[in-house]
């Protein structure tokens, strides 16, 4: 398994890395554009969001390797993907993605494909975990295919999982056993 500290070039010039506390300014900024540009793809909100605060993010970056957030450069930041081990002893065998966003401008471009092979790999590197999962609003189809098109598989649906502006959308769980992936 290659080394997930290093940086990743993809073949378009996009760098794909772990996120470091240096980032924290970069990454809240990308985050609450996240969230104004897909309110319906994210159940945060602005107000809400630790993810959008820079100090809050610092304190998750030292929480590493069970915490991480995976980013892509091309020349700022165009995407990213978290990811964390269940902190739960009894469910410390998954591992859960959230809060993947490519900015439009670089979409349909591989930065997506990338981010979630980054975070795929470091759940492998996590002693123990298993299984991978995520949750993906019906208001992201493109998001949906994009796992889909790896290996994870559905295993419900949360009805009425998100409301806004008098908008209401449905939550895809979704699963991966790390087994399954091909190397």
């Amino acid at each position: 398994m290659d080394d997930l500290s290093a940086d990743e070039t993809a073949p378009s010039g996009v760098v794909i890395r772990l996120l470091t506390e240096e980032d924290a300014e970069a990454y809240a900024e990308l985050r609450r554009d996240s969230l104004r540009q897909a309110p319906l793809a994210f159940a945060s909100s602005p107000g809400d969001d630790f993810a959008s605060n820079p100090a809050a993010l610092r304190e998750q970056f030292r929480q590493a390797p069970e915490s991480a957030i995976f980013g892509a450069f091309h020349e700022q930041l165009v995407g990213s993907i978290g990811i964390y081990r269940d902190r739960h002893l009894k469910a410390s065998h998954k591992a859960h993605i959230w809060g993947m966003y490519v900015v439009p401008s670089s979409r349909r471009s591989g930065v997506g494909s990338r981010l979630l092979d980054a975070a795929l790999r470091h759940a492998e590197s996590l002693s123990g975990v298993s299984w991978v999962h995520l949750s993906v609003s019906s208001a992201a189809p493109e998001a949906q295919k994009l796992y889909e098109s790896v290996g994870f598989r559905p295993w419900g649906t949360e009805p009425d999982a998100l409301r806004y502006a008098g908008q209401t959308v449905s939550e895809l769980h979704m699963a991966i056993r790390l087994a399954w992936l091909a190397t």
